[in-house]
């Protein structure tokens, strides 16, 4: 009995030891850095307590913004959050624009990465030309890359109709910036 009681105590030490923290910057599909598809507003305040948390106060057409920006304690703009409804503060975060370059895919793609990085770690779900850039859609991790399309060889910079496909890309183009997006 007093063996199975050692050996009881032995192995809670064993698998509390092994508890893995939650890197600060990896994403995801399901979370971004300390954050998770089911974060709510209210725990901005827990989660992000040693940085700063901006709430914006006016877009220019409807009196409010719904944008959450996240600042180090340094100056430093770390993301960008929208949450589905912007006056409830049980609203769930619905997509996260990543400014800071720790922040990191599973598979090492940051906004300093390149075209080909992205090609080469995740499958292309969709590539929508819009007016002055390119967004590039993966679905395996809920993410939106923008690549400015100064980045494009010149003839395909200006037809918003021309469909843009992978081989239109230099694998070289940068990465401006992107979203995670969850839908709850």
């Amino acid at each position: 009995m007093k063996n199975s009681f050692f050996c009881l105590i032995f192995l809670s030490f064993l698998f509390t030891g092994c508890k893995q923290e939650q890197n600060p910057f990896q994403i995801s599909k399901h979370h971004v850095g300390l954050l998770t598809d089911s974060t709510q507003v209210k725990d901005l305040k827990i989660i992000y307590a040693k940085d700063s948390i901006v709430k914006s106060d006016d877009n220019g057409f409807s009196g409010y913004n719904n944008d959450i920006e996240i600042f180090e304690k340094g100056g430093n703009k770390l993301l960008s959050l929208s949450p589905r409804n912007p006056t409830d503060s049980t609203s769930y975060i619905q997509s996260i624009r990543v400014f800071d370059s720790r922040y990191k895919t599973d598979k090492n793609v940051t906004t300093n990465s390149t075209f080909k990085d992205i090609t080469k770690n995740y499958k292309i779900t969709r590539i929508d030309n819009l007016i002055n850039s390119v967004v590039i859609s993966v679905n395996d991790i809920n993410a939106s890359f923008t690549i400015d399309k100064k980045e494009l060889p010149a003839n395909m910079r200006f037809d918003r109709s021309l469909k843009i496909e992978e081989t239109h890309i230099p694998d070289d183009a940068k990465i401006k910036f992107y979203f995670i997006t969850w839908t709850k």
